[in-house]
């Protein structure tokens, strides 16, 4: 386990204005419980105050958090810095929907200490936004960003998603192209997933729906890598790209390497010292566990060291950090398969390390495999 770093701390807010058809995380559409919520998040900060060292990132997710109202957003982070200790350069992220961004919102934002904006545009075309049954447009994706960098955010993350129905590689090129006009300190571009349980799931068994294809896919991707790459972004995790090596998403990062973090909030997910543990995914059952002077523990498990070193080398060669070699002592034929590896382009070794190659990033969830003995 990577210890030598410090934690980082989620907050699952589980409420947003519509539910997106595409979307499996766990969210309600009323708002209700907020402030039910709101108290029973306290509760659990107390449970874990003194588990935890100084925490040096903050995600606030969700769901929506930027639909919160100002003294709600205010009193969330008056809760976390009462209970927990954090360093003084901390990250603190707020994903944040672009009709939330007021003329206001991004200055209340900074207000209470938040210093990253993680903004789900998803895409620059009216048509898709709308066959993806966005809240916004094209225009107020725009303007929400001209908002947030006339604010003064200087670290602003743009997500977008290709793969869309009826989206072509020309189209999803204009989408990009248009991201950068803004030149945001990140980007995460995400193929598309049609997850069961999801009105887009049920779509795709029905046939009203085609997902990708393997080929096109995988152009997509390719296209996506290079047009960043040649604009000065840094591939450094699948489907993250960075302006420099700083704009790196710090709290993201810990999952990708193992380094612990506790998770708040309802079907929120935590990890500490080879233990993972996640939350009920209901906020009424969250909330009446903790007003019962219990935990809102729906499942826990302890990793072996084989599961541990397995997950260690799929959330390495996810990333352009790679794997230690290390990590690879006493496994059967690993010198041969590396080799193999390197032979074919999938993964490049330099300093102790196996890094996979673009083509590598392709294939990064099959590679782990090849070791596993």
């Amino acid at each position: 386990m990577n210890n030598t770093e410090s934690p980082g701390l989620y907050i699952h807010v589980p409420f947003c204005g519509t539910k997106c058809p595409y979307c499996n995380f766990y969210s309600i559409t009323s708002f209700s419980l907020v402030a039910d919520w709101l108290d029973s998040l306290r509760k659990e900060a107390i449970i874990y105050k003194d588990r935890f060292a100084a925490f040096d990132s903050i995600y606030i997710g969700g769901g929506t958090p930027t639909l919160l109202a100002e003294h709600e957003l205010a009193a969330l982070i008056d809760t976390l810095f009462r209970y927990f200790t954090f360093s003084p350069d901390t990250e603190i992220t707020i994903e944040a929907n672009p009709d939330d961004i007021t003329l206001e919102k991004p200055t209340l934002l900074r207000k209470i200490g938040v210093n990253r904006i993680s903004l789900g545009v998803q895409s620059f075309n009216d048509k898709e936004l709308q066959s993806l049954r966005r809240r916004h447009s094209a225009a107020q994706a725009e303007r929400a960003l001209e908002r947030i960098r006339a604010s003064g955010f200087t670290n602003i993350g743009v997500d977008l998603m290709y793969g869309l129905p009826g989206q072509t590689q020309a189209g999803w090129v204009q989408t990009m192209k248009r991201a950068l006009d803004f030149k945001p300190e990140h980007l995460s571009c995400y193929q598309m997933t049609l997850e069961n349980g999801t009105p887009f799931g049920k779509m795709s068994t029905d046939g009203r729906i085609k997902p990708l294809g393997e080929e096109e896919g995988r152009s997509f991707f390719l296209i996506t890598s290079g047009f960043l790459e040649e604009q000065g972004y840094i591939h450094y995790e699948i489907s993250n790209f960075a302006r420099e090596q700083k704009y790196k998403s710090r709290h993201n990062s810990k999952y990708w390497q193992h380094v612990p973090y506790l998770g708040l909030g309802p079907a929120a997910h935590s990890f500490l010292e080879g233990v993972r543990w996640w939350n009920l995914d209901s906020v009424e059952s969250y909330c009446r566990a903790l007003d019962q002077g219990g935990v809102p523990v729906a499942g826990t498990e302890t990793l072996s060291q084989e599961q541990h070193l397995l997950e260690s080398l799929y959330l390495g060669f996810r990333t352009s950090h790679g794997i230690d070699l290390k990590l690879l002592n006493n496994r059967p034929r690993s010198d041969t398969i590396l080799s193999e590896l390197q032979e074919s382009g999938l993964i490049q070794v330099h300093g102790g390390r196996a890094m996979p190659t673009r083509d590598g990033f392709l294939v990064a969830d099959g590679l782990p495999l090849l070791f596993a003995g």
